[in-house]
């Protein structure tokens, strides 16, 4: 027998995310949370919110919104055909930290630091404003909402063949709170049939 130790089996977590969303953020650091205490290996990619929301009747001040939210989707798109998926999840947090916790603006100076300090080419910012990046951008989209429906928004989360949207919660479970809330989703997702849990929200995304 080998002295050696066989590798733990990590089991995937695809979660499609937009670095613009607050709500999305408190889940992907659940997820971190649970991936350090549970044998998980999220794997990152790219939705859009303004994909998503394009076609839809949505109050003017928000379509507004959107319009800016089409420059770091680009970007993680371009840094993703550049390196590999891998780098999105690092990318995404260095993202996230500056648009949810230094509230930089979204802006090509902002995207370019994130992407220098993710170890990544900071001229990939330049790719916010390219369209050549929009193909591959909607058929990430497509490959997440296509697992869930349209009624749904960011994040999308795959386990083992189920998908769902969320869960949206704040402030960032963490501990032993990460894990219980972790099997109850799994639990909850991967029963045949079920469809929804809903309440409405009564607090704003909380950041730590």
């Amino acid at each position: 027998m080998s002295s050696e130790s066989s590798p733990e089996i990590r089991t995937p977590v695809d979660f499609w995310f937009d670095p613009l969303c607050p709500w999305a953020w408190i889940t992907s650091r659940w997820v971190h949370e649970v991936a350090a205490l549970r044998p998980i290996e999220p794997r990152w990619h790219v939705m859009s919110l303004a994909v998503l929301n394009e076609d839809k009747d949505i109050p003017e001040n928000y379509r507004k919104m959107l319009a800016s939210a089409w420059g770091a989707v680009r970007v993680c798109i371009a840094a993703e055909q550049k390196y590999g998926p891998e780098v999105l999840g690092a990318l995404y947090t260095e993202l996230g930290n500056r648009f949810h916790h230094d509230k930089l603006p979204r802006e090509k100076a902002t995207f370019a630091a994130a992407l220098e300090a993710a170890g990544l080419d900071p001229a990939l910012a330049d790719a916010a404003d390219s369209e050549d990046y929009d193909e591959a951008l909607r058929a990430s989209h497509k490959d997440g909402i296509d697992r869930v429906g349209q009624e749904v928004g960011t994040p999308v989360i795959e386990v083992e063949g189920s998908a769902f949207f969320g869960p949206v919660v704040t402030p960032i479970p963490r501990g032993e709170a990460a894990v219980k809330l972790w099997d109850g989703v799994l639990a909850v997702a991967s029963t045949d049939g079920f469809f929804e849990l809903k309440r409405t929200r009564d607090r704003a995304p909380i950041f730590d």
